[in-house]
């Protein structure tokens, strides 16, 4: 029997409408295990209200006056931000105040610059930078309930950027200590200080690196946090509102913020700080050399593997270091244990030690590693290497000829002895490899790779065996009163 079309269209319609409604369903069903909108957490950014309002009663403003005629260092400010607070007001360090009227000859002091703290303790320790309060011959610190306190200097150290000051209050707010070792990189951090003045001004940004190597006793900690000046000295605090670094310096090409700030890690400073508050200085080991970082290629020429270590560029006469046997070209790898994975190692190491205690030094030299034992001495500010003169030309000796571009000269036993070495050939002249390397006249070559070099005759029938493996070639060079590796490209 034939049916009508007309007639199946609803039974049609109702079945095609149950199977999609069930495929929607089956699709619906499984949409939250497979989807990843429905998965994907909400982060919400941080709230620094409380943390600011909590932390706030803790920092001071800093002000230094200094007698009129001694040397001050203002900061270079871009004109714009400089015309822009001048509009508003507000006077710029070393300059004079708009607000004040003109001020007499007879001013025996100036304002010198303003810079930020931190309160310690309820009795009056504050915690700021050393640049902000040297060569101040007054100190004002001004707390957050606008009382200003005369404030005396406990102690200051100029190689950590570390300063501790003292006022005559009780009961003042303090802040909180951090942990360093906790902090990470991308981790939110806030900063409070007084740029160009401006009280109380919070920034915040995040860690952006640490163990940042930018002085003789600090890894510092890297952060976009806005720091200007003025802002030294203020504590960088993570969210729980614990000081975890003092704001030091920055990075800028006008003066102002540039995306990249410095702090002292609080650690290093708190370790600074208990010596100044004991004895108004720190005291630290030295052992009496210069350094310099060790590079890929220097590592890998004398088979030291991965760059590591410090090597020992010049040697204090008489000092710790030489009574212990180190030489010039030695590559130090740890100190009592404690590596030394980069060169900035060395000092903070050595300068922990307290001076008179002995210390064992594992150096690489000439492809070995040995154990020398030193007594490490006390550090002392004025203390430099002497200067001695450089190799003078020796007319005596015949020139060699020349092997990797170099030609060269025995020293005479006079040279030996105003250099302090035992061997040795003085560089006469230079071309190709040696020439491109860096390499000239008066250079004295201590070692090739690693053996050392007594005279010319051992210099050209090593140089030479060098010259034909074609290989890059190490050649540890005394220039002056300093000693570093040069590394000889040959025919690439």
């Amino acid at each position: 029997m034939t049916q009508n079309p007309m007639t199946l269209a609803p039974d049609w319609t109702r079945r095609l409408s149950l199977a999609l409604g069930g495929l929607v369903l089956s699709v619906a069903a499984l949409w939250p295990q497979t989807g990843t909108a429905q998965t994907t957490p909400t982060v919400q950014l941080p709230d620094f209200t409380e943390l600011a309002e909590r932390v706030s009663p803790t920092v001071v403003n800093i002000r230094t006056t200094e007698r009129r005629g001694s040397s001050a260092s203002p900061h270079e400010v871009d004109p714009n931000i400089e015309e822009f607070l001048r509009r508003f007001g507000i006077p710029m360090p070393n300059r004079p105040d708009p607000r004040r009227g003109p001020r007499s000859d007879e001013d025996e002091s100036r304002q010198r610059g303003v810079g930020s703290g931190f309160v310690l303790s309820a009795d009056g320790f504050i915690m700021t930078n050393a640049h902000v309060v040297e060569g101040a011959e007054e100190v004002f610190v001004t707390l957050t309930d606008k009382r200003e306190l005369k404030a005396r200097i406990i102690g200051a150290d100029r190689r950590t950027d570390v300063a501790v000051v003292k006022v005559d209050a009780t009961g003042l707010p303090f802040v909180k200590i951090g942990d360093v070792n906790k902090l990470k990189v991308g981790e939110w951090v806030m900063a409070i200080g007084s740029p160009f003045g401006l009280d109380n001004t919070v920034t915040a940004g995040i860690v952006s690196a640490k163990q940042r190597d930018t002085g003789d006793y600090l890894p510092f900690i890297q952060t976009d946090v806005a720091i200007n000046p003025g802002n030294s000295g203020g504590p960088l605090l993570n969210l729980r509102g614990e000081v975890v670094g003092i704001n030091s310096q920055i990075y800028s090409r006008s003066g102002g913020f540039m995306g990249i700030s410095f702090a002292i890690p609080i650690d290093e400073a708190m370790r600074v700080s208990e010596q100044l508050r004991t004895s108004g200085r720190v005291i630290r080991g030295r052992i009496g050399v210069t350094i310099a970082p060790v590079n890929k290629e220097v590592a890998e020429t004398i088979g030291l593997g991965a760059p590591r270590g410090a090597l020992v560029q010049s040697i204090e006469k008489d000092g710790p270091a030489d009574k212990a046997g180190v030489e010039a070209g030695d590559i130090i790898l740890k100190v009592d244990g404690k590596a030394v994975d980069k060169s900035g190692d060395l000092p903070r190491i050595v300068g922990g030690i307290k001076p008179g205690s002995k210390a064992t030094l594992q150096v690489f030299r000439r492809g070995s590693l040995r154990d020398l034992g030193v007594t490490v001495a006390e550090f002392e500010p004025e203390t430099r290497p002497q200067r001695r003169a450089g190799a003078q030309p020796s007319p005596a000796p015949q020139a060699a000829k020349s092997v990797l571009g170099i030609s060269a000269v025995d020293l005479t036993d006079a040279q030996k002895r105003e250099l302090d070495v035992k061997g040795g050939v003085r560089v006469e002249a230079t071309e190709g490899p040696a020439a491109r390397a860096g390499l000239r006249e008066g250079d004295v070559i201590l070692a090739l790779g690693n053996t050392e070099i007594s005279d010319v005759k051992q210099f050209s029938s090593v140089a030479t065996e060098l010259e034909k493996a074609g290989k890059n070639v190490s050649a540890l060079v005394r220039r002056d009163d300093s000693a570093t590796w040069i590394v000889i490209r040959l025919g690439r």
